[in-house]
C-alpha cells in the first residue's frame, strides 16, 4: 500500500469516528437500512413479544466487521459467540451495551484481526468503502469464519469519507464466489449495490 493511499484512509477512518459522534442522539437513519442489508444478507426477520426486527441465529456464532456502534448484531437472538471488530472508538455506553448483550468488542481494523476465529459467520455490511485493506478485510472473513453475509456499495464516487470504489468484479474475485446486484432504494438504502450469502 502506497503512503499516499493509507494517509487517505487512515483520514477516512477520522471522518467516519468524528460523522458517528452523534450515535449518542440518533442512530435511526443507520439502522433502518440495516433492514434492506440484512434482508438481502438472507437474515430472516422474527419480530417476538413486540420487538422487532428480531434475526434468530440458532446457536451460529458471528464476527460482524465494521459493526461500528450499532451492530446488527444487537438484533439478534440464540446467537454463540457474538464479535464486534471496528477500529473507532465510540463512546463508553457503546462498549457497555455491547457488554450487556453478551457481544465482544474489539477495537481494532479488521484487515490484521487474528484471534477467536471458528465462527460458524462473518458479517460484512457497509463497510469495506472505509476501511484500509477491502481485500484484506474479506480475508479476515474467508480466515475467521466458513460463512459470509455481505452487503456493500458499488461503483461510489471516492471522497474524504469513502477512499475506496468497489466492483462487483473484485468481491467476485475475493471471495470466489459470484454476488448479486442490483440498484436498491428502501429504508433510506439507496444505490447499486452488491450481497450475498457464500459458503467460505
Amino acid at each position: 500500500m502506497n503512503s499516499t493511499l493509507s494517509e487517505a484512509t487512515l483520514t477516512a477512518q477520522q471522518w467516519e469516528k468524528t460523522w458517528w459522534e452523534s450515535c449518542n442522539f440518533s442512530t435511526f437513519g443507520e439502522e433502518a437500512k440495516q433492514l434492506t442489508y440484512a434482508n438481502l444478507m438472507g437474515l430472516v426477520n422474527e419480530p417476538r413479544e413486540g420487538k422487532w426486527p428480531v434475526y434468530d441465529l440458532a446457536g451460529r456464532s458471528v464476527i460482524d466487521l465494521g459493526g461500528g456502534p450499532v451492530s446488527m448484531l444487537l438484533k439478534t437472538v440464540g446467537g454463540g459467540a457474538l464479535t464486534v471488530v471496528d477500529p473507532c472508538p465510540y463512546p463508553d455506553w457503546v462498549g457497555a451495551r455491547y457488554e450487556a448483550a453478551g457481544i465482544v468488542q474489539y477495537e481494532e481494523g479488521a484487515e490484521g484481526f487474528d484471534r477467536d476465529g471458528g465462527y460458524d459467520e462473518a458479517w460484512c455490511y457497509n463497510v469495506l468503502l472505509h476501511v484500509i485493506d477491502p481485500e484484506q478485510v474479506i480475508a479476515t472473513a474467508k480466515r475467521c469464519a466458513s460463512v459470509l453475509r455481505i452487503f456493500e456499495w458499488l461503483e461510489t464516487e471516492i471522497n474524504v469519507g469513502h477512499p475506496h470504489t468497489l466492483t462487483a468484479g473484485d468481491l467476485n474475485d475475493w471471495i470466489g464466489a459470484t454476488g448479486e446486484v442490483g440498484f436498491v432504494n428502501e429504508n433510506g438504502a439507496v444505490g447499486l449495490a452488491y450481497w450475498g450469502c457464500f459458503a467460505l
